[in-house]
């Protein structure tokens, strides 16, 4: 992992991620943020987490992003290519602990997998 410095901003996006449990959107990270922040600079942190392995991102079916911290993955395989849950009732995205297993036809490098299964979660049945 390449070496960053610490800032509040990161902190503080870390923090949010955290405490959620889930995937959060940006817009969703940035209300509940404290500090004083402008979008390109959480987007920019966001990305960095990405590419340092610290969380990952999630497209949903509309294209809107989320990021998330798995944090009851214990492997790393799993942490990057496990599926995720869209409730379509409360609009949250959460981790499942499923494994991705997908062998790609011959002469197809997969250089990542975007797994979303939508429904509605125990939380709103």
């Amino acid at each position: 992992m390449k070496k960053r410095r610490n800032t509040e901003t990161k902190d503080a996006v870390l923090k949010v991620l955290e405490n959620a449990g889930k995937a959060l959107s940006r817009d969703a990270i940035e209300q509940k943020i404290s500090i004083d922040i402008n979008r390109a600079t959480v987007y920019r942190v966001l990305n960095r987490f990405c590419e340092d392995g610290v969380l990952h991102k999630v497209v949903a079916e509309d294209g809107k992003q989320y990021f998330a911290i798995c944090l009851n993955c214990e492997e790393k395989l799993l942490q990057e290519q496990h599926f995720h849950f869209k409730c379509t009732k409360c609009d949250t995205i959460e981790c499942l602990h499923i494994a991705v297993n997908f062998t790609a036809p011959t002469g197809y490098a997969v250089e990542g997998v975007n797994c979303i299964v939508t429904g509605v979660c125990k939380d709103c049945t």
